[in-house]
């Protein structure tokens, strides 16, 4: 079946918005010990999610340049975190960020959490691996 940037832009925003419930929800019980795991997202997540579909033929590079699973994640960690902090600083210019990071240790402009790399890593991964799936 032939592959469809809209079809990989649906289920990498589908996904992406489901990774942050999950994550948000986790986050609630562990740092405001709510049993109820309740998350939050924005409308907004979904397009950003979404734009890994552009990934798919730099995925397709690197595997058929048979480059390790290290280089592949640290290369999609890096386009990661270019389209959060593109996305962020446009959405912060029109007070539209959904995510503020300037109280973390490790921020860049409030937009990106540089400690975040190892979760980026293994999604740059699943989204490769998703990408890569047949429709």
């Amino acid at each position: 079946m032939k592959k469809c940037f809209a079809t990989d832009f649906l289920r990498c925003g589908l996904s992406g918005w489901c990774f942050e419930c999950f994550f948000t929800g986790l986050h609630s019980v562990i740092h405001k010990e709510d049993p109820k795991l309740l998350c939050r997202t924005s409308v907004w997540m979904f397009p950003i999610y979404g734009m890994a579909a552009v990934l798919s033929p730099v995925c397709k590079g690197l595997k058929n340049k048979h480059c390790s699973k290290m280089l592949r994640g640290t290369i999609y960690t890096l386009c990661i975190f270019t389209g959060e902090f593109v996305t962020g600083k446009l959405l912060k210019r029109h007070e539209a960020c959904p995510w503020d990071y300037s109280q973390a240790k490790l921020n860049l402009q409030g937009v990106v959490r540089l400690d975040y790399a190892p979760l980026w890593f293994l999604v740059g991964l699943y989204y490769e691996n998703l990408l890569s799936a047949e429709s």
